[in-house]
């Protein structure tokens, strides 16, 4: 984890994590630093560094796209509160709903600070198909009741995703979007270790299950790479280096056991 937050989450012992970052607690100490300053994610004195018409054009379909994105998360989340296996679960993806709601508003208001007038209008217009689809597959894993399935698909799939893409456009990005989207990349480490420890201690106790989401898997990655692929040029990554968001998201879901 970036310096200045608690212990790196994925260096610690399983059990470990269970008792501390599945805890509001933790929650607290993580994002109090980034929160309490920086109203819609960024410090109200940072100036909007001038823009041609193209690249506002730009920067608003990302943005769209990365408001559908956690939308997406938001809805997972909340549903994800429900089917829960246990009290400490719950608890995390409460702070997980809180959190995907704030990095929505968080955008919702950066695409008004661009001027655009109607947020929802130009999220249905600009958002990519594979990223709509992929929320759709989402969202009946968890109504499904499939908490492996719905889990690797929230807290593995679409978080690797995001943090791939989010980690890249902020190298580039505007000084307001980076300050937005390095707040929003915290959180993400949060919720990809939260997945990853949940899914290794159930598929180490049922190693079966390995095979069945890794069909899952095979199902999700074309909308995942798909939605790098729309998105690429957007963030002004050249086409050479647009493998790289896949090469990232591949290497996340790879450490769980999940090959090509």
């Amino acid at each position: 984890m970036v310096s200045g937050e608690p212990n790196d989450i994925h260096d610690m012992d399983p059990d470990e994590f269970r008792d501390r970052v599945h805890s509001f607690e933790f929650w607290f100490e993580a994002v109090r630093g980034y929160l309490s300053d920086k109203p819609y994610g960024h410090r109200p004195d940072l100036e909007e560094e001038p823009m041609e018409p193209s690249e506002r054009d730009q920067l608003v379909t990302v943005l769209c796209n990365y408001a559908l994105g956690e939308t997406a998360a938001l809805e997972g989340a909340s549903g994800l509160v429900a089917i829960a296996p246990n009290r400490a679960t719950k608890l995390f993806l409460a702070t997980q709903v809180v959190d995907e709601a704030r990095h929505l508003e968080v955008l919702l208001h950066r695409l008004g600070e661009l001027g655009v007038e109607d947020p929802e209008g130009e999220i249905e217009r600009r958002a990519s198909p594979h990223l709509s689809e992929f929320r759709s597959e989402l969202l009946n894993l968890v109504a499904g009741k499939d908490w492996e399935a719905a889990i690797f698909a929230q807290n593995v799939v679409l978080e690797a995703m995001e943090f791939s893409v989010f980690q890249r456009h902020a190298q580039n990005a505007d000084p307001i979007t980076r300050e937005i989207l390095i707040g929003i990349i915290k959180d993400e480490r949060r919720h990809i270790g939260f997945g990853e420890n949940e899914l290794g201690r159930r598929l180490k106790a049922a190693p079966h299950n390995l095979a069945r989401l890794s069909e899952v898997r095979r199902r999700l990655d074309p909308m995942v790479l798909g939605s790098f692929k729309d998105v690429s040029a957007e963030i002004g990554l050249p086409s050479s280096e647009s493998p790289e968001l896949g090469r990232s998201y591949l290497s996340a879901v790879e450490r769980l056991g999940f090959g090509t």
